[in-house]
């Protein structure tokens, strides 16, 4: 064929949204930019299983101008860039993941070395909350000034964070600096996935999505271990500083080896196209919201106008800043025609409720451990390994299926299914060591837990806009650390409130001075004294912290199983190999009308 035909054919191609071949029940397909990323339904001969068995395909709008970009970017790097991209992006998300796991298994030390009980939780929430809170800014930012420099920026801000923790001399100073560090490990966090969703077509994104949720796993493995053998062999001082050096390693590689668009925006041009006031509505609406959460029942009275109005002012800020983004923000954090699809909310739902489920065992088993088991806090770091490293092993291999076979939704329901079972199984576990128990139960929590790091993320890409990838990836990360963050507070909530229920019966058998010490705020951060007491009196307090727990595994159960029916919403769609490379800045932000408009509408063909 010669040059000018494969022109013309190549154009004509570039108009047809799907056309199937006959035969064979192949096809081939082109996607607008404008339309669903690379994604499209099949006619019932060639497509994968939809939602509902029998249910109509899809229908599939005229198709408009292809976004400018590198056509094909994945054939234009060669595989040692893919893999040292990778590896910076893994790296990055390496020192995250690590951060948030490593205080695990420290935090009663540090509680009893600042002589501070009550901030036990807080330790752990500081850096959930500012993690959370600024994740949506950090995806926009990066839509105007680039990936690569804010990925960099929030890399610094980690660094700083993690000295400031290293040298805080009280519990106030620590928690500080463990907010500084949330708030550059939100950056952390997201921008690795929306550089993968940048750089790779949606069938090959998934195999790397699940490498990161393996490195997320593994991290969390390591974390609690590496938290026990600073504690018991130098400080837990150390904890923190050993992300020092790394913090500079992955800076470096990230500098001179990630190679991704630079829009070269205006300092002062974007800083006046950054959301402030949706920025700042979000950040004081989560904020609020969770402070009234930890207060309640706790340090005030659920009943307490500070509760009471921390809570109810957080939500109306949250649906003030939902007011602002659809009717006023010009380049808003979170668009709200993201919402427009079933598949969507559903996905956005999923993030967080897998999230709220997946703390509870890295963050709450080694209470468990060390409160009822008196392990040490090295070994509730091991023992914490057979959940860690079967769902990262997990997380791995559905990636590599997912890119394979093109199917999502069943790794998730299978996922969730199994993760309803294994949480289920932890309101077994007891109040005295049954290492078969805890090991199998772990695993089959493991194996539930790791589909559904990355698989929602990918039925999420395949309704929304090129443009607004950065958007959808980012609102993706926030709810899944908004849900880690509830977790441990909403955790926290049940366990103190347990503990203080449980108040007159511990009164009567330990004694005043004792039952205080087990009261309320006061019962986590005093996990050590409990270890340390023997005979009738051990028995009776690891007795009230394990029926504490129980509690908190049955609503943690109850959220699986939520998750799991709103699975059920979620729609299979074909995953293809093609790609064109996004570029950020104002001009794509500032694109035309049609551009916003998703033309991949849920509905059957007539």
């Amino acid at each position: 064929m010669s040059k000018d035909s494969d022109t013309a054919t190549a154009a004509a191609d570039s108009n047809t949204t799907a056309s199937t071949l006959n035969g064979d029940h192949e096809a081939v397909t082109t996607v607008s930019s404008d339309g669903p990323v690379d994604s499209i339904v099949l006619d019932e001969k060639t497509a994968l299983p939809t939602a509902h068995d029998g249910e109509a395909p899809q229908q599939l709008p005229p198709p408009t101008a292809p976004e400018q970009g590198s056509p094909e970017p994945e054939a234009d790097r060669t595989k040692l860039q893919t893999t040292l991209i990778v590896f910076a992006l893994c790296l990055a998300l390496f020192l995250a993941a690590l951060d948030i796991t490593i205080i695990a298994t420290i935090i009663p030390t540090v509680s009893e070395h600042f002589h501070s009980s009550a901030g036990y939780v807080w330790v752990g929430t500081s850096f959930l909350l500012g993690n959370a809170a600024f994740i949506p800014v950090w995806g926009k930012i990066s839509d105007i000034f680039g990936r690569k420099p804010i990925l960099l920026a929030a890399v610094v801000i980690f660094w700083i964070g993690s000295l400031l923790c290293g040298i805080s001399s009280s519990m106030g100073m620590l928690i500080g600096a463990r907010a500084v560090q949330g708030v550059g490990a939100g950056g952390i966090v997201v921008l690795p996935n929306i550089c993968v969703s940048d750089l790779f077509s949606i069938r090959n994104r998934s195999i790397y999505f699940g490498l990161f949720g393996m490195v997320w796993a593994i991290a969390s493995a390591l974390g609690p271990v590496l938290g026990g053998v600073f504690t018991s062999q130098v400080s837990w001082r150390w904890c923190f500083y050993i992300n020092l050096p790394l913090s500079a390693v992955g800076f470096f590689i990230l500098l001179f080896f990630l190679n991704l668009h630079n829009p070269r925006t205006p300092l002062k041009e974007g800083l006046r196209a950054i959301d402030w006031t949706g920025s700042l509505l979000i950040i004081g609406g989560t904020l609020m919201l969770l402070f009234g959460l930890e207060f309640g029942g706790v340090t005030f009275p659920w009943s307490s106008p500070t509760v009471i109005c921390l809570i109810i002012f957080g939500l109306v800020t949250i649906v003030l800043f939902g007011v602002w983004e659809a009717r006023f923000a010009k380049y808003p954090l979170m668009p709200v025609r993201m919402f427009a699809h079933r598949t969507s909310v559903s996905s956005f739902a999923l993030a967080y409720l897998h999230a709220f489920v997946f703390m509870s065992g890295s963050y709450w088993l080694p209470l468990y451990f060390q409160g009822v088991l008196r392990a040490s806090p090295l070994l509730s770091g091991v023992y914490l390994l057979p959940f860690v490293l079967i769902l990262s092993f997990v997380s791995a291999g559905v990636g590599y299926v997912i890119k394979k076979t093109g199917n999502y939704k069943i790794p998730i329901m299978s996922g969730l299914a199994v993760t309803v079972l294994g949480f289920g199984l932890f309101i077994d576990l007891g109040a005295r060591a049954n290492w078969a128990k805890i090991i199998i139960y772990q695993i089959v929590a493991g194996i539930g837990i790791g589909p559904n790091f990355q698989a929602p993320l990918i039925a999420l890409q395949t309704v929304v806009a090129p443009r607004d990838i950065g958007s959808a990836t980012s609102s993706f990360g926030f709810l899944r650390q908004l849900g880690t963050s509830s977790s441990v507070v909403i955790g926290g909530v049940i366990f103190n409130n347990e503990m203080q229920r449980q108040q007159p019966r511990l009164q009567r058998e330990l004694g005043p001075e004792l039952a205080d010490a087990l009261s309320g705020s006061s019962a986590a951060g005093n996990i050590n004294l409990v270890a340390r007491l023997d005979g009738p009196d051990g028995d009776i307090a690891r007795e009230a912290y394990w029926n504490a727990l129980r509690t908190m595994y049955i609503v943690y159960t109850a959220f699986a199983f939520l998750a799991l029916l709103v699975s059920t919403l979620i729609r299979q769609v074909y995953l293809t190999s093609e790609h064109k490379e996004h570029k950020t800045g104002l001009k794509t932000l500032a694109g035309k009308k049609a551009e916003d408009q998703y033309p991949a509408k849920e509905t059957s063909a007539a």
